[in-house]
């Protein structure tokens, strides 16, 4: 099976979205599982630099930007043991660098533990992960060697394709993330209670099972 998940860093719902398609694997494993992590900026205009906190959430938010804001999001966490920690993110970065490090992170097959340390590090720990530094930190402890991934980083390589992927998911419809791509045919929008991923894998095994017995 294969499950492309649009998602982007600084989203609160797709770090959610992912503890529950992980509930619902565990509940039904699926043979012979790819999961591939595809780019999608919430904030396409974000300043190389990133932005106060406090200034983006005025912007984008205006009057709604205040402290009650998070409490859906905050319940939703504490169900799958997500302790998002708002008040200590400083900054809310450009995604850039991230989507490239994922898309590195794909070539030894390690996307996954990326993209769960940078939720981690942004939701949990308030880091900037539109640094170069951080996000080679964020590899070193994962083993992996921080210099290889500090030069790729600094350099322009991959971004034209995490662009352009970006924009491919926006042409195909997706507007909001998270959205769970699932055998390149089903789409589940949003964070979805894993027994929606559970109707998607039963579905998907009954078209398997029906195209088996006509073939």
């Amino acid at each position: 099976m294969i499950i492309d998940i649009v998602s982007d860093a600084i989203c609160p719902w797709c770090f959610i979205g992912k503890r529950r398609l992980e509930r619902a694997l565990l509940q039904a494993p699926q043979p012979d599982l790819r999961i591939g992590w595809r780019p999608f900026q919430l904030n396409p205009d974000m300043p190389a630099e990133g932005m106060d906190r406090k200034e983006y959430l005025r912007l984008k938010f205006g009057d709604r930007a205040g402290g009650r804001m998070y409490e859906a999001v905050e319940a939703a966490g504490r169900e799958e043991g997500i302790s998002f920690a708002f008040d200590r993110i400083p900054r809310t970065p450009n995604t850039i660098l991230a989507h490239r490090l994922i898309r590195y992170a794909g070539r030894t097959e390690r996307q996954d533990e990326i993209v769960e340390a940078l939720f981690r590090a942004y939701f949990l720990e308030g880091m900037d992960i539109g640094r170069i530094e951080t996000l080679a930190s964020l590899c070193g402890a994962l083993g992996m060697d921080t210099d290889e991934v500090e030069r790729y980083l600094a350099s322009e390589e991959d971004l034209a394709d995490v662009k352009a992927e970006d924009a491919f998911a926006r042409q195909i419809g997706v507007s909001g993330v998270p959205c769970f791509i699932i055998e390149r045919k089903f789409a589940i929008s949003g964070a979805q209670p894993p027994e929606a991923f559970l109707q998607a894998f039963e579905r998907i095994r009954q078209e398997a099972a029906e195209n088996s017995a006509t073939a």
